[in-house]
Parts: structure tokens; sequence; C-alpha cells
């Protein structure tokens, strides 16, 4: 009986350090999960200030900025602008218009 005694206890000791050490595991996991949430959360900001930066930057007005200051391009002069439709140059391209 003694012998049964003690080989129950050092299967109780056993099973206590294995609830332990997964308690162990299961918080180490939880807490490396929270960390990712925060590196999950601030390349969520990150990504929101780069596509704010990212309109910012395609924005019509400065495009012409970087394109009169860098490029010394301006704008032409109206009698110079010529306006082409999309149907007026399927026609000149049409196989019709390029024969001889």
């Amino acid at each position: 009986m003694f012998k049964l005694n003690i080989f129950f206890i050092f299967v109780l000791i056993a099973c206590a350090l294995g609830v332990v050490t997964s308690q162990h595991t299961a918080r180490k996991l939880f807490m490396a999960l929270e960390n990712e949430k925060g590196i999950e959360r601030k390349l969520e900001v990150e990504w929101g200030r780069l596509q704010l930066e990212q309109s910012t930057l395609i924005m019509h007005g400065r495009i012409e900025q970087i394109a009169k200051e860098n490029l010394n391009m301006t704008v032409p002069v109206a009698s110079s602008i010529q306006i082409v439709s999309i149907s007026n140059a399927e026609d000149r391209l049409s196989p019709k218009s390029l024969e001889p």
C-alpha cells in the first residue's frame, strides 16, 4: 500500500508540473499574440499615413507645381491647344482612310 501511495504522489507531481508548464506556455503565447497585435496596429496606422501621403503627392496642383519648378514647364496658350475626340481619331486611323 505504501508503494502505491508513493507512485500516486509521483503521478500527482508529474501532472502538477504538466499543468504549470502548459499554463506557462499558454501565457507566453498570449503575450506573443498581444505583441503581434500591437505591431499590427502600428502598421495599420503607418499604412493609413502612407496612403494619405500618396494621395497628396498625386494631386494635380502638386504635379503642376513640380512641373513648373523642376521641369520649367508652362501651360500652353489656348490657341495652340488642339482637342481630338475619340471618334475623329478612330476615323483617321481606320483602314479605309489609310488606303491611297
